[in-house]
């Protein structure tokens, strides 16, 4: 089996660069020397020789008509000498980083894409493997219960079980085996001990802090977790906690043997935990708690709606401070656009009321203006911890776990089979989540008893596929957002500690530990240490400290998934469960069992569902669900039980759902008329539109095809939000009179050329590294910021203009940072001030708008005015340099607009790659097509 491949230098040289890597420059000549004796002859003795595989006996309904890609590649682990290798010379574990050619090739290719070519940018993700394209075969541990097939062309793992225990001790085997040391991080991200484990780095610190902030949970609320879903979901639980504690033996076994056979990861020899000349140290073995750890990891990033009500109430504060209560409210509530009737729905024609606006709210708890100060989760700072940088990655990391406007990311696009050419629906869909090297999620197909399954899983949780086809259906998800997240005020007693839980003074939970650590070969960091101090009440984690009337309180955070990740395992099961999912009603009732916020979309030969999965909370009549709520029985979740914390939950008809409608998108937008979101900006101007627009035109002219579904979704991730949806109305106003400056025409002249060639920020040829348009492209990336602050600034004011950019930023290009997905992660444009300056813009120039903001703002609603401030911020932009718009940063020099914008996978191990031009599409994504069903059989 071919191990390794070799990449050209420019590709070494821009990766090595991007990385930021410190391990190069430390390791001399003699060291790598010394290093890759004993480890080169173990490189490659995880693999087998290769042995026919026999011809699959389950049932593959899809025929060639399934595809799916993950970039950058199935391979995801390398030892100490790959990694010296990559480092030295450019050579690269194989299937490390195939994928990502053919993945960043779609971004220039999609033109000319037709149904016989998706091969070119996806890989076949039929079941099994045919006999002259196995690579290797293996039985893990001697096991004769379980087979583990990798194919020649991706280095997929292919796991078959004759027995339930095999099978999951395979997926266990198979997922160490390409993730080990990633799924090693990320156990200690979700125990809040990253640093200690790998290194002080500044982002590990903001990664530790902003996930153990959501779930500072102990080892026996972790246990807790693991008994409650074999004691509460009967037979189904108590297969899934088999069925974990088999995956978990898998990958202790693999450990055991990584170790004996010295071919572990190199990660764990540059961060001190191995000595690679005597192997001397301890891989630490996995235990089901881990995989709860990782859960709450998964769940806090990519599935938990809600939050924010402390910067809600501020930013409302701020708005009554201006205008007075009544007309501030109506601001308030124009900006915060909980219903809008403009914005893009999932589901059409059907309303599903949840979270709405209480028409007289009871139990709010407004602060004391100014009384606001942010619970520190970050104490006894020493060495590099107790410095500026430290302290702005701690607030950094603070922030994003209060606010609402989490990075939801994924897009699904779904047509019936009404409208296409073959009768069979046809679906593109699948996951945004980041980019990592090596990537979050993994591939794997699992047949067994009991499961028959093809597709992505995070990495540590792949005991079931989570995303991907069966025999004769698929199914993905997208972040949906709606509010599961609740903040209450507890009213304090005795000190800051204590506080009144119906009617008596209790203390509050203390939860902490303390991380250290000293510099080594992968982080040269310098000693440090910091102690991560949580608060906890009934009524969850403290967040904020304030007054409300002049009580002092303590502001919490509570919600319905919390304590509760691991209940979702149940409907996973069920989606791999060929027994189960027959249908799309079948379908449905197994994401019912999900308590993650997420929609669900579903394909099969002849129908097409979706559905919205989530605990959501019946909360108490006139408690407004935006807002900072008293802790009082009267205001708190119906049936709430403070000691599993399990409340009453909207029945699953009242969630957001449908079957065989004739199209479905899905980019997190609005799901459904009467269903709030819990974030900010779903109003006229959505990234949803992107996909919506192209697919109803598909729809509406018939015959769509894989290919020209696939086209669709990848020209609306190419395309700027901005300039294919808000620029036109901007350049009505900007022609509403004359225009004198030169400069100004001249930027007019460029960005309407660019918006009639499509809004595209693309390459002007495969590997140029120039956009056409680049030139449009700077100055529109130039005057957004200054337009909408010049636009809205002098109405609202700098307090109340300050207060709603915390609830919804301004901008999100395609190189804003997102979090723990890190910047350059593809994912733009969710999160904007579009919708705004779109109805703004409209309502001035006499267009009808439903649902515009209360009061007028461009030039304070005249036409004339409005322009002039146009026209002022479009020659500023202008006459901005490329690297004053593009001031460069770790990966990029300044000025360089393509790199600015470019996709990089965020090293989390020893391999790294080179930047590929940006797409806003998902990481792992699925274009299939079923041509029969088990029905019709």
């Amino acid at each position: 089996m071919i191990r390794h491949t070799l990449r050209t230098a420019p590709d070494r040289r821009t990766a090595r660069r991007r990385a930021g890597r410190r391990t190069a420059g430390l390791l001399t000549g003699a060291m790598i020397c010394a290093l890759l004796a004993p480890a080169l002859p173990s490189a490659a003795a995880p693999g087998t020789p290769a042995a026919p595989a026999a011809a699959a006996a389950v049932p593959d309904h899809c025929g060639d008509g399934c595809a799916d890609i993950l970039p950058p590649g199935a391979d995801g682990t390398a030892t100490l000498a790959e990694i010296l290798l990559d480092q030295t010379v450019g050579v690269v574990p194989a299937h490390s980083d195939d994928q990502l050619g053919p993945y960043a090739g779609l971004a220039t290719g999609y033109p000319e894409l037709t149904d016989a070519t998706i091969g070119e940018f996806f890989n076949d993700a039929s079941f099994g493997v045919p006999a002259d394209q196995v690579a290797s075969t293996k039985r893990p541990a001697g096991r004769t219960d379980v087979t583990i097939v990798r194919d020649k062309a991706t280095g997929v793992p292919h796991i078959t079980g004759t027995t339930r225990y095999g099978t999951e001790f395979g997926a266990g085997y198979a997922a160490a085996e390409d993730r080990l040391w990633l799924m090693d991080v990320f156990r200690h991200v979700g125990r809040g001990r990253l640093t200690s484990f790998a290194g002080g780095a500044l982002g590990n610190q903001a990664l530790e802090q902003e996930f153990w902030r959501s779930a500072p949970y102990t080892e026996a609320e972790l246990q807790a977790q693991i008994d409650r879903v074999a004691a509460e979901n009967g037979e189904r639980g108590r297969q899934a906690l088999a069925d974990a504690q088999a995956y978990v033996d898998g990958v202790n076994a693999y450990i055991a043997a990584s170790d004996k056979g010295r071919y572990f990861p190199g990660e764990y020899v540059l961060t001190g935990h191995k000595d690679a000349v005597l192997n001397l140290g301890r891989i630490e073995r996995f235990k089901l708690t881990d995989l709860v750890a990782l859960a709450s990891v998964i769940g806090a990033l990519f599935g938990s709606g809600g939050g924010g009500e402390v910067e809600n109430a501020l930013s409302l504060l701020a708005a009554q401070s201006r205008y007075g209560v009544e007309e501030g409210t109506r601001v308030w509530e124009s900006f915060r656009q909980r219903d809008d009737p403009e914005a893009t729905v999932t589901v059409r024609g059907a309303a599903f009321p949840y979270a709405v606006k209480p028409d007289d709210p009871r139990g709010t708890a407004l602060p004391d203006p100014g009384s606001v100060t942010r619970e520190p989760l970050v104490h006894n700072r020493t060495g590099s911890a107790a410095t500026a940088t430290a302290d702005d990655a701690a607030r950094a990391a603070a922030e994003a776990a209060a606010g609402s406007a989490r990075r939801g990311m994924s897009n699904a696009l779904v047509v019936s089979g009404e409208h296409t050419a073959s009768g069979h629906p046809v679906a593109v869909f699948g996951p945004q989540t980041g980019y990592f090297a090596p990537q979050l999620l993994l591939l794997q197909e699992i047949q067994g008893p009991g499961i028959s399954a093809r597709g992505a899983s995070f990495a540590g949780l792949s005991m079931y596929v989570q995303l991907g086809r069966g025999q004769d259906y698929a199914w993905s998800a997208t972040t949906s957002a709606q509010d599961i997240i609740d903040t209450y005020a507890v009213e304090l007693c005795q000190d800051d500690f204590h506080y009144l839980y119906r009617g008596e003074c209790v203390a509050m939970e203390k939860v902490e530990h303390t991380n250290s650590w000293k510099p080594t070969v992968a982080d040269s960091t310098p000693a440090g240490s910091y102690t991560m101090r949580a608060w906890l009440t009934r009524y969850g984690p403290v967040e904020y400290r304030a007054t409300v009337g002049g009580k002092k309180v303590a502001y919490t955070t509570l919600r319905s998934s919390y304590r509760h990740e691991v209940d979702s395992i149940v409907g996973f099961q069920m989606l791999n469960d060929p027994g189960h999912v027959t249908g799309p009603r079948s379908f449905q009732q197994a994401t019912q069992h999900i308590n993650f916020t997420f929609n669900w979309l579903y394909a099969d030969a002849g129908h097409t569902a979706y559905y919205n999965s989530g605990d959501n909370p019946v909360r108490a009549a006139g408690v407004d669900p935006d807002l900072p709520a008293w802790a009082d029985p009267r205001y708190e979740w119906r049936d709430w039980n403070p000691e599993n914390n399990r409340a009453a939950y909207t029945p699953p008809a009242e969630h957001p759902q449908s079957v065989d409608q004739d199209y479905y998108i899905s980019w997190n937008n609005k799901l459904a008329d009467g269903y709030t979101a819990a974030s900010w900006g779903n109003g006229s101007v959505h990234r949803g539109d992107l996909l919506d627009d192209r697919v109803r035109e598909l729809v509406g002219e018939g015959n769509v095809t894989r290919a020209s579904l696939t086209r669709a979704m990848a020209e609306a991730g190419l395309a700027d939000l901005r300039a294919e949806q808000v620029l036109p109305g901007l350049l009505r106003v900007l022609r509403s009179g004359p225009v004198d400056d030169p400069a100004v025409t001249e930027a007019i002249g460029r960005l309407s050329a660019w918006n009639a060639a499509g809004s595209l920020r693309t390459e002007t040829s495969p590997g140029s590294k120039r956009y056409a348009h680049a030139e449009a492209v700077r100055i529109l990336d130039a005057w957004w910021p200054l337009l909408v602050k010049a636009q809205f600034g002098p109405g609202l004011g700098d307090g109340l203009y300050a207060a709603i950019e915390a609830n919804l930023p301004v901008d999100e290009p395609p190189g804003a940072a997102h979090g723990p997905t890190g910047g350059h992660a593809g994912s733009a444009f969710q999160y904007g001030w579009w919708s705004y300056v779109d109805k703004d813009v409209r309502a001035v120039l006499g267009d009808e708008v439903e649902g515009g903001l209360a009061r007028p703002y461009c030039g304070a609603g005249d036409l004339a005015d409005c322009r002039q401030v146009l026209t002022r911020t479009l020659k500023e932009a202008a006459g901005r340099t490329p690297a004053q718009v593009y001031p460069g940063d770790e990966h990029c020099d300044a000025g360089d607009q393509w790199c600015a914008d470019a996709v990089i996978h965020r090293a989390l191990g020893g391999i790294t790659h080179a930047p590929v031009s940006w797409q806003n599409r998902p990481t792992y994504q699925q274009v299939v097509e079923f041509r029969s069903h088990r029905q019709d059989r």
